[in-house]
């Protein structure tokens, strides 16, 4: 969607520090940043901790430091103050009195004394006669004196907003058209706690309103809960944002995503060796397509391309080996100096010293670059680049190691050593010539000699492998397999 006035663009990211950051929340924040930027915007993020009981110590750094990992930078909100603070719910409970207080002396809101006992016998009346739990408006018609008193001799109360009795809510959303929901499904809404906390939809529609959102870009989830808000800014007579309700996360199963089916937190995939280009390209794709068969995208090139008009209604599938498929991609996209970092960094992790040239590096980088999905498959897909195997396939051994593959090897090594610094194909053209010389085939030498090297029956092209390991090492190994292979 392009903005006649981008300027105006304002979105926001309002997560509650619950733990971790969900996917479905990187995506949410990430098409928030994708159209502030865009859209030459901004993007903020709110921290909305009203309900105290489900807070997480530390949750709050750990969602900023996995937004910044992600490359998803707010513009404003928790110590980055853009004039519209503060960015943490919980530090604004004057603000939300302030307002519950307006609605109530506007008539469109009132002071409800109803127990949880009371509340919970109600709900099962209700459910008994088979119809939706909701408040019966019990409270609604207190006159203001009595709620006065009551409230000041010390009665516990929350505020509850008017739905008009009749009629319907309609609003128009970016991604769904028009919505239009009959008043009476509606609930007497609680906006205000009798702990003095608010609850999301005054908060949410108070702090949009401050903070001068012009767009909520959020999950299909809180669909059901934008008539209530609706009537809110009607009640308050302030301009709405426009709404864009993102479509839902689905397993492969098409049930909702969730934890039950596997990993759903961000720094999950993130500790899994994930890139941050693939997590981020695989997930604006949950939803969003650029409308033709492009599908591997920088950062920067997802800004350019992102239009809320992309997105789609139907539910999107969280797939593992689509998001392996962009981490093979982004993998194959680094350059060979940028590889060479992050394999030093994952042969500490592997407590491998790290006594290699890094032309040697850059070799193994080179002969394993197609064949790894994640960094770690360069150690645990080719371990014999790091350390001469220890062991041999037993299953190999079996079908490839015949009776006189220890002669024919010996001839062979015997060949390379006459080699003066061996490039592959000097290596190929040894194995070919004492090949001619024994009268058999190329594969009765390549597989026990592959095998003499790697330990393994499968890898990177053989001569690749010789020539990385270059010729004293590879005659070492041979003489090694001759020894330890019955």
């Amino acid at each position: 969607m392009n903005v006649t006035n981008p300027y105006s663009v304002r979105v926001r990211f309002a997560p509650s520090p619950t733990g971790y950051l969900h996917v479905g929340g990187l995506r949410t924040a990430l098409y928030n940043y994708l159209f502030a930027k865009h859209n030459g915007g901004k993007f903020l993020l709110r921290i909305e901790d009203t309900d105290q009981s489900r807070k997480v110590e530390g949750a709050v750094e750990n969602l900023i430091a996995t937004l910044d990992w992600a490359g998803v930078h707010y513009d404003e909100g928790p110590n980055r103050d853009g004039g519209h603070g503060p960015y943490v719910q919980s530090q604004r409970l004057d603000l939300y009195h302030k307002y519950a207080r307006q609605l109530v002396e506007q008539g469109n809101a009132y002071y409800c004394f109803c127990t949880p006992e009371r509340l919970e016998e109600v709900r099962k009346k209700q459910q008994a006669q088979k119809l939706s739990p909701k408040y019966d408006g019990h409270c609604r018609f207190i006159p203001a004196e009595e709620a006065k008193r009551r409230r000041e001799s010390g009665e516990m109360s929350v505020v509850r907003m008017k739905i008009p009795d009749g009629g319907e809510t309609a609003f128009e959303d970016i991604i769904r058209g028009r919505v239009t929901i009959a008043n009476s499904i509606l609930d007497d809404q609680v906006i205000l706690k009798s702990d003095g906390f608010p609850t999301y939809h005054l908060a949410v529609v108070v702090d949009d309103h401050l903070m001068e959102i012009s767009h909520i870009i959020r999950g299909e989830e809180w669909l059901p809960s934008t008539p209530k808000h609706v009537l809110l800014y009607r009640y308050f007579g302030w301009d709405m944002p426009q709404f864009a309700h993102l479509p839902l996360l689905l397993n492969p199963d098409k049930s909702k995503l969730s934890k039950r089916q596997g990993d759903v937190a961000v720094e999950d995939y993130r500790a899994k060796g994930y890139f941050k280009e693939a997590l981020v390209n695989f997930v604006a794709f949950l939803g969003w397509n650029p409308g033709d068969e492009r599908e591997v995208f920088t950062m920067d090139e997802l800004v350019k391309e992102f239009s809320l008009e992309r997105v789609g209604k139907a539910g999107a599938v969280f797939n593992i080996e689509k998001l392996d498929w962009f981490q093979f991609q982004h993998l194959q996209k680094k350059t060979d100096n940028e590889m060479l970092t992050l394999l030093k960094g994952q042969l500490k992790s592997s407590g491998i010293s790290n006594t290699f040239q890094d032309s040697y590096l850059l070799g193994v980088i080179g002969a394993m670059r197609e064949r790894a999905t994640f960094v770690r498959d360069f150690v645990e897909k080719s371990p014999y680049f790091f350390t001469p195997p220890l062991e041999y396939d037993a299953a190999v051994v079996k079908k490839r190691w015949k009776p006189d593959s220890s002669a024919k090897l010996t001839k062979l090594s015997e060949e390379f050593s006459m080699l003066s610094n061996p490039t592959k194909e000097d290596f190929e053209a040894a194995l070919q010539r004492t090949a001619e010389a024994l009268k058999i085939g190329n594969g009765e030498l390549i597989h026990p000699l592959r095998l003499a090297v790697s330990g393994l029956g499968a890898g990177p092209g053989l001569y690749d492998i010789l020539f990385i390991l270059g010729k004293d090492e590879t005659i070492k190994r041979i003489k090694t397999a001759i020894e330890k292979i019955q």
